[in-house]
């Protein structure tokens, strides 16, 4: 949202600078995010002056050139060559000095120079208004009837505006300042000032002579509908401070009445819209739902269906005029031809506006606001205001009464807040005195205050503020958040058990820990497309978490897993020619499941997510880049279960409609994490051309069964011993087979197992020993006694008794290349 500082400055006195000014809104909630000045001639027409031309001659060698010599202020007298048929000694003209930007209506900007023109000095240029932004004529130059003296700016002269625009992240709680007013409203409390609000003193029905009925069916979407007619206008171009107000805050002049209807929608926060009487069959309008998949074509000439919620605002024929508080239709919109008009001004349903811009994805300024909440009772008062200024600005006469139905006023919310849990929530025990001023200035009427607590009645406009914690939050904005002193020491409000785990301490170091093995932390939207999962069975469509009320198609669902958000992010990067990715993610996944009784049980989990594309290092002039690949992703996965201080982990092979292969690790008879290579269709669903690698943690089950305490021991006395095996083996044979096949036969003397080789190529001395359903692995034992240092004879038996159980139980043969030592070890 944009908010121009000049407009700003019509509501309340401001001398404070623009940055000033922006700290200031910040503070109290509405964070500045930018600063942008706005000139209404761009560049400002600076280093342009007011000129008077002394002499001037023909050229002597150009028949359409003049050499002139020009006043420009300050004693100086600058020789410039012009072109223009029209300039003559004595005339006062704009005069763009050497150094100065010009930016024309149309072309490129440019500088001025100090030039020769066919041999003659020109220091400067006389301007025409096309050269210098100010019009499209180039019949010749400006010349100016003025007394200025020479060397005035030229901006001057032509009462150029200059203004600060400030761009404001406005967040959805803050609906009462969706306006300049409502701006101002905040910074009078702020800075203890008057707010001047528009006078509505001049305001009068000149005839009831064009009398119009209006009838509102639906009450629940309309709970509030204004409304007046305005005949003998005549619609043309706005004058140029209208068409700079708008421009300043990024809106493009249309005409004298819809710029006034823009007008008065930034300035109040209060939408308006404008129909051409001579358009409304019976002089009547009805507002009204109309029937499913009723045509209705747009202002922007779409033809749309209509849904059966969506309030339409209808002629005596019932015949749709325009989406209520979203859109206006084209066939009752303001022309060059209109002659009188019927001015709208209501209050809308939040949830019906919300609604129809969701499902017509139209957002626009009025459907921006409606949705939001505006103020129900602001609605004549903005459509008097209107009704002055297009009186004034486009002629006419108010021809008809102020209809105003409003048969249910919406009442102020009436609610007691006490002072201890102001206090409380705070931090810090604030002046009650201030406290009721403040809350008086923020139009928060305040009664029965008895020291302990005290009542509040807030207007509907403030559609954030209902319970004691949301006055605590507009006491707190005001009062500033930076004068709350932290305390030397902290303390809580209850006593827990020591120590408990901090979960949000341990995400924060485990995300360190992964950031320094080289991994972003991604943050991805929890919405996202059912079509990413329809059609794999993992997922039960009727699972999923639908929006009653979706932004868009590709918004319509919560996400089932992070996988899919995540390739989004990984295509994203991709596309940026970013295609070594190492990614993360803390994020929740959300189901349904149906109960017997026909309700709902909606759950939600959380995840952490790890990808892995492209190449694991890059490539060097040592060495070349490496493909990433499953071991990169397991230890990782590795690094992450070390941290937590998770082990005695099962693990086995998965393949599913999401791995083409994998592993699934269990601790504690769960199942905490599945790991692999995800399936060609699903990247492909993503158009990523590379494999990707994912994991995903259940985080919240692992949080359930973490034990951070770690048992810490005296490092054995006596020296470990390694011993080497190459065997050839199935190739359907895994590692974890062999590991716990090797634990569960030396429980007391092995202390770890490591494959350090896995060989399946075509080396003709291995290939001419296996067969071509086996695979060679190389693995080392670690042998420890805490008791003793071992002896060659204990080694040899060890060896000899895993060497046996592999033949017997996995089919294993010892290679060649490991019976040597075993030898040696039985000569011993």
């Amino acid at each position: 949202m944009n908010i121009s500082l000049a407009w700003l400055r019509q509501f309340i006195d401001l001398q404070e600078s623009a940055e000033e000014v922006g700290i200031m809104l910040t503070n109290v909630g509405l964070e500045v995010e930018s600063i942008e000045s706005y000139e209404t001639v761009k560049g400002g027409l600076e280093g342009m002056v007011i000129g008077e031309v002394l002499t001037c001659e023909k050229h002597p060698d150009a028949d359409k050139l003049s050499i002139t010599t020009v006043d420009i202020g300050n004693g100086q007298v600058s020789p410039i060559v012009c072109g223009a048929p029209n300039v003559r000694a004595g005339q006062k003209v704009v005069v763009a000095t050497v150094g100065a930007m010009l930016y024309p209506t149309t072309g490129e900007p440019f500088t001025i120079k100090k030039a020769k023109i066919r041999g003659a000095v020109s220091e400067g240029m006389i301007c025409a208004e096309d050269e210098i932004g100010l019009g499209k004529s180039h019949d010749g130059i400006m010349i100016l009837d003025t007394t200025l003296p020479n060397g005035t700016p030229a901006a001057k002269y032509f009462n150029l505006e200059s203004d600060k625009v400030f761009s404001i992240g406005l967040t959805p709680n803050h609906a009462d300042a969706t306006s300049h007013y409502g701006v101002a409203r905040d910074l009078k409390v702020l800075l203890n000032r008057d707010l001047c609000k528009p006078s509505l003193y001049n305001f009068k029905i000149d005839n009831t002579q064009t009398p119009i009925e209006v009838v509102v069916e639906n009450t629940e979407a309309c709970p509030r509908y204004s409304g007046i007619v305005i005949s003998g206008v005549t619609v043309k171009e706005s004058p140029t401070w209208l068409k700079n107000r708008l421009k300043s805050i990024g809106l493009s002049p249309i005409n004298n009445v819809v710029d006034i209807t823009n007008y008065v929608l930034h300035e109040l926060g209060q939408p308006l819209h404008a129909f051409d009487l001579g358009k409304i069959s019976q002089n009547k309008v009805i507002v009204k739902t109309l029937a499913q998949d009723t045509p209705f074509k747009t202002l922007d000439k779409v033809a749309r269906k209509l849904s059966q919620n969506d309030l339409m605002i209808c002629d005596g024929d019932e015949k749709p005029m325009c989406i209520g508080g979203v859109f206006g239709g084209a066939d009752s919109g303001i022309t060059e031809n209109t002659t009188a008009i019927f001015l709208e001004s209501a209050y809308f349903s939040p949830t019906y506006i919300r609604r129809s811009s969701q499902y017509h994805t139209l957002v626009t300024d009025a459907s921006f606001r409606f949705a939001r909440g505006i103020d129900p009772n602001g609605t004549v008062y903005a459509l008097k205001r209107a009704a002055l200024l297009i009186k004034e600005v486009c002629g006419g006469e108010i021809s008809s009464e102020v209809i105003d139905i409003y048969p249910n006023p919406i009442p102020n919310r009436v609610f007691n807040v006490k002072y201890k849990n102001i206090d409380r929530l705070i931090g810090k025990t604030i002046d009650r005195e201030w406290i009721n001023q403040t809350l008086q200035g923020l139009e928060i009427e305040v009664s029965n205050d008895n020291g302990e607590e005290f009542t509040v009645s807030v207007p509907p406009y403030r559609v954030d503020v209902a319970h004691s914690a949301d006055i605590t939050e507009e006491i707190l904005r005001m009062y500033g958040f930076e004068n709350i002193e932290l305390k030397e020491n902290y303390s809580s409000d209850f006593l827990a058990e020591f120590p408990a785990l901090d979960e949000d301490k341990i995400k924060w170091n485990l995300t360190q820990l992964l950031a320094a093995n080289g991994l972003n932390q991604i943050m991805t939207n929890s919405f996202t497309k059912a079509s990413h999962w329809e059609n794999l069975e993992s997922f039960q469509n009727e699972q999923n978490v639908e929006m009653l009320n979706p932004l868009s198609a590709d918004l319509a669902v919560m996400r089932r897993s992070l996988v899919f958000t995540g390739l989004d992010s990984v295509l994203h990067n991709i596309n940026r020619r970013q295609k070594d990715l190492k990614l993360f993610e803390f994020g929740k996944i959300y189901s349904k499941v149906s109960k017997e009784d026909g309700k709902n049980l909606y759950l939600e989990r959380e995840q952490l997510s790890i990808f892995l594309t492209g190449n694991k290092t890059d490539e060097t002039w040592q060495e070349k880049s490496q493909k990433t690949d499953f071991y990169a992703l397991s230890g990782v996965i590795s690094k992450v279960l070390g941290f937590l201080n998770v082990s005695k982990i099962t693990q086995n092979e998965i393949s599913t409609d999401i791995f083409e292969y994998g592993l699934a690790i269990n601790f504690q008879k769960k199942e905490i994490a599945r790991l692999g290579l995800l399936r060609k269709n699903i990247v492909k669903g993503f158009d990523i051309k590379q494999d990707v690698f994912y994991a995903e943690i259940e985080w919240e089950i692992l949080m359930g069964k973490l034990n951070l305490t770690r048992n810490v021991s005296e490092p054995s006395k006596f020296p470990e011993v390694r011993r080497d095996l190459s065997l050839l083996l199935n190739k359907k044979i895994t590692f974890k087979e062999i590991e716990n096949l090797a634990f569960q036969t030396e429980r007391h003397l092995l202390k770890s197992v490591n494959v350090f080789d896995v060989y399946e190529g075509d080396d003709n001395k291995i290939k001419a020993i296996m067969k071509d359903d086996e695979k060679s692995y190389s693995i080392s034992f670690i042998l420890l006694d805490e008791n003793q240092t071992l002896t060659d004879e204990i080694i040899y038996k060890t060896m000899q008794k895993l060497i046996k159980v592999f033949e017997d139980k996995l089919g294993a043969i010892l290679r060649s290349d490991s019976i040597s030592w075993i030898k040696f070890a039985k000569e011993l």
